[in-house]
């Protein structure tokens, strides 16, 4: 006898597949270093300093007491700004905006990490990183949130169906207009029939007191 199926499980699990949730994760820490290396290596040649990797992925550079590690701690939050641009196209989902911005800072901490073999001692550096995920949940959240509150069109089919209530609703207006006078209920001057049969009228205008 063959084995009954399953049904699929509801929930996140079906939502959000694992293989989907890693791609979307590394989709956003590409996006997030690829930012930043653009902006490093842009800000190095404005500045004229010489481009490293340890600007990336080091955490020595960016400290409070120098004019580059203020620079550099821009930078970062800089390309926060960017990543919420990511968020919002990959993501979609306001309520997973926390966790896919803290997923991708630790990221960056483990691989500043893996990089230095120190953890991060400046100060500077980690609020910077704060910040950094400050910007990036609550610009996420936001644009996701007016993303998810936008109406949803159906190839222009609303339209069509105002447009069709709105001619249905003109020419209810006009068949009463002429299911009246086919009725011979007048309206306005000249002749017709009154509503309880009783013959016809006509409608004349009064005169005034000096027409007496």
């Amino acid at each position: 006898m063959p084995r009954r199926r399953r049904p699929p499980r509801s929930g996140a699990i079906a939502e959000l597949p694992p293989l989907r949730i890693l791609g979307q994760i590394a989709a956003l820490q590409g996006i997030y270093y690829a930012v930043a290396l653009v902006l490093m290596v842009f800000t190095s040649l404005v500045a004229g300093l010489k481009f490293k990797l340890d600007l990336v992925f080091g955490w020595a550079s960016l400290r409070g007491d120098t004019t580059q590690g203020w620079l550099i701690g821009f930078v970062w939050l800089c390309c926060a700004g960017a990543t919420v641009v990511a968020l919002v196209a990959l993501v979609h989902r306001s309520k997973l905006v926390l966790d896919f911005a803290l997923t991708m800072h630790f990221i960056h901490l483990v691989i500043v990490f893996l990089y230095t073999g120190f953890l991060p001692r400046h100060v500077a550096w980690w609020a910077t990183m704060v910040a950094s995920s400050a910007i990036t949940v609550v610009g996420g959240t936001y644009g996701c949130r007016w993303r998810e509150l936008q109406p949803i069109s159906f190839g222009g089919s609303a339209r069509n169906a105002e447009a069709h209530s709105d001619g249905a609703a003109r020419h209810g207006d006009v068949s009463g207009d002429m299911g009246d006078e086919e009725m011979g209920f007048g309206r306005g001057r000249g002749r017709g029939r009154g509503r309880d049969g009783a013959g016809e009228y006509e409608m004349v205008g009064m005169k005034g007191d000096g027409g007496k």
